[in-house]
């Protein structure tokens, strides 16, 4: 053993496992669990030996702290074929403890995982919160199932729809506080992927503030049939102007409702798909450094295939760079889309300023009721200049991810 592996081995006799922030764990199961490889510092931190890892349970190093809720919402979701990122406590052979963020993906025989040092602030929260998820658990007797609901709760309530959004935003939290830590300059696919999600939370507020400006001037076309009957036999002109303006509306209004806001909507597939790109990217880099990193560690690792290992990381990070380009790719296409609607919406804004127009011409003929039509005249005004510049920030929030995109 040289003078830096024994540095490495030395050990606190309480406390935290020492290990480096360019570090990665790597660490290999079959489909039950059960560890049939490993790399030298996934066993130097856990301070087992190879005699004691190979053919044992991963839980060997599950520390008490850990709600049993986490494990049971992270085997969910790789049985159901998902990738999952998550912070995990684990406790050595010797009982310190160490934080992990760990990627773990779903494998034809098993399951592959890779670790890192977490160091953002994000980690300490997630410390607290796990501390009281653990102390639930005990004091309510929480089933693991139960413990995993509470977990989605509370994520929720941090603003976290689901776990894949949180997994995606951890994740990338760390990638960027692990580049800052090494002094290296920021993940640019990462920050382009966050800058993609912030502009699709902004297309959202605007094109729910969209419909809703839809919703607001429903009344206007009601109140143009309200001044037509007045005029009978002479409002068949505002009756029609009515008619033109309901029907333009609801249409653009139901466009965007349908295909932009709603459930299965091109924003909603629009903001999953760019998260998933980001977890998969995450994943990608994670196993690339943990491939590059034991490349060259070249140690003897007694019956570990160390080139075998590399085939099969380097084929992950292939998979997972090509999901991660997949979802891009639709991300550009949907956002051209929401593009192209936009431009088709600004024709009917058109419309809208043709039925404005026209009704000043029959308020100038139907001196009587002049005054309503100048109301009406008024409002049409207003609403087509907040829907004109509603348009206008829905396609600059559209040009930014088909600009992070290219």
């Amino acid at each position: 053993m040289s003078f830096i592996e024994k540095r490495n081995e030395t050990r606190p006799a309480s406390g935290e496992a020492q290990f480096g922030l360019d570090e990665v764990f790597f660490s290999r199961t079959d489909a039950r669990g059960i560890i049939e490889t490993g790399n030298y510092i996934f066993r130097r931190v856990a301070h087992f030996g190879w005699e004691e890892l190979l053919g044992a349970p991963h839980r060997i190093i599950r520390h008490p702290d850990m709600p049993r809720g986490v494990f049971w919402l992270m085997w969910h979701r790789l049985k159901q074929g998902h990738p999952v990122a998550a912070y995990v406590k684990n406790r050595a052979k010797d009982g310190l403890h160490y934080w992990v963020i760990a990627v773990i993906v779903p494998r034809r025989d098993g399951y592959l995982s890779a670790r890192i040092k977490p160091t953002s602030p994000l980690r300490d929260r997630i410390e607290a919160e796990y501390a009281s998820l653990r102390a639930a658990e005990e004091a309510e007797g929480l089933s693991p199932e139960d413990s995993a609901a509470r977990l989605l709760a509370r994520l929720e309530a941090l603003g976290f729809a689901d776990y894949d959004l949180f997994a995606a935003h951890a994740l990338s939290e760390e990638l960027l506080a692990r580049d800052a830590g090494l002094s290296q300059p920021p993940d640019a696919r990462i920050i382009a992927l966050r800058a993609m999600l912030e502009a699709a939370e902004r297309l959202r507020q605007e094109t729910e503030g969209l419909v809703g400006e839809f919703h607001a001037s429903r009344t206007i076309p009601h109140n143009m049939q309200v001044i037509a009957s007045r005029l009978e036999p002479t409002g068949g002109p505002v009756s029609t102007l009515s008619k033109n303006y309901s029907d333009i509306s609801r249409e653009m209004s139901g466009w965007f409702a349908e295909n932009v806001v709603g459930t299965g909507s091109t924003f909603s597939t629009l903001r999953g798909t760019v998260n998933a790109s980001m977890l998969f990217e995450g994943i990608a880099r994670i196993l690339g450094e943990c491939n590059a990193q034991i490349n060259a560690e070249r140690r003897n690792l007694g019956p570990i295939d160390l080139d075998g290992e590399r085939a099969i990381l380097g084929r992950q990070v292939q998979a997972y760079v090509e999901k991660s380009a997949e979802g891009l790719a639709r991300v550009r296409r949907e956002a051209g889309r929401i593009r192209r609607a936009c431009e088709t919406m600004n024709r009917h804004v058109l419309g809208l300023s043709s039925t404005r127009v026209l009704c000043k011409i029959e308020s100038g003929r139907q001196p009587a009721t002049g005054d309503a039509l100048s109301e009406i005249i008024r409002q049409l005004g207003e609403v087509q200049t907040r829907i004109t510049a509603r348009l206008e920030r829905i396609a600059a929030q559209s040009d930014v991810i088909l600009q992070r995109t290219g």
